[in-house]
């Protein structure tokens, strides 16, 4: 069975809340992935710092991924060489702990914090309730879409 590679210039990649495995931001970034080696990723980028932040936990290497990718495999084999050659090799409990802190991090420098702002002052000003990355990721998704925030 052929692998559909989504097209992100119609359609956003999955939220990074979509879990694999139990991992967090690992199926977003396997779809930005599929697209960019199609040239059809639009402005989301592989191996993004929110990507990095699964590879460094995961202790696996962007193009060593990619090259997995370009190769045809589902979801369910990319996670099953990702649990082959994560170093170190992480208990179902310590990967749910990560994936639930990851999904509660919130900008923790002025930096973050300035960038955070300003992406969600363009996004939805009014919104009180974006307060977490992916909050910011979920809502700039559904807003470049053509959803009204």
């Amino acid at each position: 069975m052929a692998i559909k590679t989504p097209d992100l210039t119609k359609q956003p990649p999955r939220s990074a809340r979509v879990r694999l495995g139990g991992y967090v931001i690992l199926p977003r970034m396997l779809d930005k992935g599929r697209a960019s080696l199609a040239g059809k990723n639009g402005e989301y980028n592989y191996a993004c710092p929110m990507d990095q932040r699964f590879l460094d936990y995961a202790g696996i290497d962007a193009k060593a991924l990619k090259k997995q990718l370009a190769a045809g495999k589902s979801d369910s084999d990319i996670l099953d060489w990702v649990n082959a050659h994560a170093k170190p090799r992480r208990t179902a409990s310590e990967i749910a702990a990560w994936s639930a802190w990851q999904e509660l991090r919130a900008p923790d420098s002025p930096e973050g914090r300035a960038f955070f702002n300003d992406v969600h002052s363009q996004v939805a000003p009014q919104r009180t309730d974006i307060v977490t990355w992916f909050d910011l990721l979920d809502l700039d998704d559904f807003v470049s879409f053509g959803g009204k925030p």
